[in-house]
């Protein structure tokens, strides 16, 4: 019993096997991704990075279940996600993924509390239940102080800061982070990288993060290189 318990903390969160995707633009068929393998293991922080059009969106989309694949295997613990209807890919999204985004994607007619509480609306809790972890959230971010402003109300820091607490609410196995300081100024940027790095320190949250800074990819415990939908393997980044 013991070995299988091992065996099974040893393996990959992320096991991707020959992923090809491409995309029509009418009669035309552009091929974005190619035979792409790659593991990512569980609470490992890693950054992807690549020229534009080199496919490293596409992929991230493909990891957390917004896009389906052409050909090939997304195992995440141990589920092909490939393999789900949209339906089942939906309910496996908002159970196991985070998202956090280059523009915040907050509703500016919402508090910061009620845009963290958005993705517990559909989860079987109760209010109060779901106002114990909306606080937990902001805590975890710094952010107790700002439950009640709205975004136009906050700086771009915080309100990304918002975004990170929506993406840990429901506890996810895994956070997505596409460019996350991308509309950010550079102190301003990397406190929110300094924040990302404590929760996957603290929290050991799977961070899968695309990214063009190399600033921001050096966080990262290993850099991942797309070149033409081809991915290359990069050395171990910040190394946390």
């Amino acid at each position: 019993m013991n070995a299988g318990r091992n065996l099974a903390a040893a393996a990959p969160l992320i096991r991707i096997r020959a992923l090809s995707r491409a995309y029509r633009r009418g009669t035309q068929t552009i091929p974005v991704l190619q035979g792409v393998d790659l593991d990512v293991q569980r609470a490992e922080f890693i950054a992807l990075m690549g020229p534009s059009g080199s496919g490293k969106s596409t992929l991230l989309n493909l990891i957390a279940g917004i896009d389906k694949p052409d050909g090939g295997r997304i195992e995440i613990a141990g589920v092909d996600i490939a393999q789900l209807g949209e339906g089942e890919l939906a309910d496996w999204r908002a159970a196991h993924v985070g998202f956090i985004f280059q523009f915040y994607n907050l509703l500016p007619v919402l508090s910061a509390a009620e845009n963290v509480e958005l993705p517990l609306l559909l989860a079987p809790l109760t209010r109060r239940e779901r106002h114990e972890h909306v606080a937990s959230a902001l805590a975890m971010v710094r952010l107790t102080d700002r439950a009640d402003h709205y975004p136009n109300e906050l700086s771009g820091g915080q309100q990304q800061r918002v975004a990170i607490a929506r993406a840990l609410v429901t506890d996810p196995q895994l956070i997505v982070a596409d460019e996350p300081t991308g509309d950010l100024d550079r102190v301003t940027g990397a406190e929110i990288l300094a924040l990302l790095g404590d929760l996957h320190r603290r929290l050991g949250k799977t961070i899968v993060m695309v990214t063009h800074d190399p600033k921001a990819a050096a966080c990262a415990e290993r850099l991942v290189h797309l070149e033409k939908g081809v991915l290359v393997d990069g050395p171990a980044a910040g190394g946390h």
